[in-house]
């Protein structure tokens, strides 16, 4: 039986500047493509799966219709791979007219005759990852002329085939042309990714001026060790990364891979869990027309979602550690708390735990919490400071607790 000592109160995110578009005041929601479906353009051999208009419009049908747009999955954004290989005669950038017939201006209508955003993708450098037409300094601003004519609401901005100095230059400049379209877009920044995520090469004081969200860290793949180990980078680099989040401007640990191929039904839980309890952004990235229940009542548990996009927007910490347990917790509004208990172990045998409210620095409401236990949709009971909590985490899972004050 383990017991742990948490007496460590979660610190307040510092207040910084964000970017004054007015944007993500909560973390954004909704999907994307590439870790499924990669730069997969062969239509004529795999036309359901192929980066096309008619992809796009699938899932934009299937977040509509199977119930995510109500929980707030409201992006469906384009990823690498959209684009024709060369500019037009004016200059700006073009869709693959094979994959997308109707133009993204048509697409971006489609998405939004369902209630839903569209969101696209460029690159800061001479071309994209996937070696497609890329958004270059002296092209800034007619691709976000051309964004917000097409009616984009999101843009990712990759770096590939770039360098330091471009990026420093480029990803401010790419912010101010937004803004001056007039048009709301939210502004995705890969930059500090590029940058090793971290300061000096990383000033998250500009970007939090400049970016709604960026990714700090490499892709995520479809594996538990890719998503461990970027728990890990999050947990260790914490005390720089955490307190730059808020509304309006979030780290970004990458996309969601549940209901793919790589992760456990434990796994999935705990990746999250740990991404509600780091007010990440909620981006799935799977074939939405074969999810599984599984997968599906896992990604729409609405008290998830709750804490997820918690008004607040503190981004939670890891508050202990020990060989196989991590124990994160994040501070909501109304004096409420989340709590997520990983068990990163892989010896098969569920690990039980104890601890009270007090050890977990939970001391504000004296008359005690009532304590839920998320992922299975269980009320626990109510406890005081000093009573026992306890439950049991399976290897490589998690348990997610939302604790609501009783004063």
């Amino acid at each position: 039986m383990l017991h742990f000592s948490l007496g460590i109160l979660l610190g307040l995110a510092a207040c910084c500047a964000s970017l004054d578009n007015g944007l993500l005041k909560t973390p954004p929601m909704g999907w994307v493509p590439w870790e499924r479906f990669r730069c997969n353009t062969d239509c004529k051999n795999d036309p359901d799966n192929c980066i096309s208009e008619h992809l796009i419009k699938a899932m934009a049908d299937r977040l509509a219709g199977d119930g995510w747009l109500r929980l707030g999955y409201k992006y469906v954004n384009l990823d690498d791979c959209w684009a024709a290989n060369k500019r037009d005669a004016q200059g700006r950038l073009q869709p693959n007219p094979e994959r997308f017939p109707s133009g993204i201006k048509a697409l971006a209508d489609y998405v939004h005759s369902k209630g839903l955003k569209f969101g696209i993708y460029s690159d800061l450098g001479s071309k994209t990852c996937s070696g497609y037409p890329g958004t270059t300094l002296d092209t800034i601003e007619t691709d976000a002329k051309t964004f917000a004519e097409w009616g984009v609401d999101m843009l990712k901005l990759d770096g590939c085939f770039s360098n330091s100095s471009i990026k420093a230059a480029g990803y401010p400049k790419m912010s101010a042309a937004l803004n001056k379209t007039g048009r709301p877009i939210a502004f995705s920044c890969s930059w500090p990714a590029y940058e090793g995520g971290l300061p000096p090469k990383v000033n998250y004081t500009l970007l939090g001026k400049i970016c709604n969200l960026w990714r700090n860290f490499g892709d995520i793949e479809d594996s538990w060790d890719s998503l461990f180990h970027i728990i890990e980078w999050y947990g260790n680099h914490q005390d720089i990364i955490q307190p730059v989040a808020g509304p309006g401007r979030w780290n970004d640990p990458d996309t969601l891979i549940i209901g793919n191929f790589g992760l456990s039904y434990e796994q999935s839980k705990v990746q999250v869990a740990l991404w509600a309890v780091l007010a990440a952004p909620f981006f799935m990235s799977c074939n939405l027309r074969t999810i599984s229940t599984e997968a599906k009542n896992i990604l729409q548990n609405p008290l998830l979602i709750y804490i997820n996009q918690d008004n607040l927007g503190i981004q939670g910490k890891r508050i202990a550690k020990s060989q196989h347990l991590e124990v994160w917790k994040r501070p909501l509004v109304n004096g409420q708390f989340a709590v997520a208990v990983m068990n990163n172990g892989t010896d098969g045998t569920p690990k039980p735990i104890v601890t009270t409210l007090g050890l977990l620095g939970i001391l504000d409401c004296k008359a005690g919490y009532k304590v839920y236990e998320v992922l299975e949709k269980l009320f626990m009971g109510t406890y005081k400071l000093n009573d026992p909590i306890r439950t049991k985490v399976p290897p490589t899972g998690v348990v997610l607790f939302f604790l609501r004050p009783l004063c």
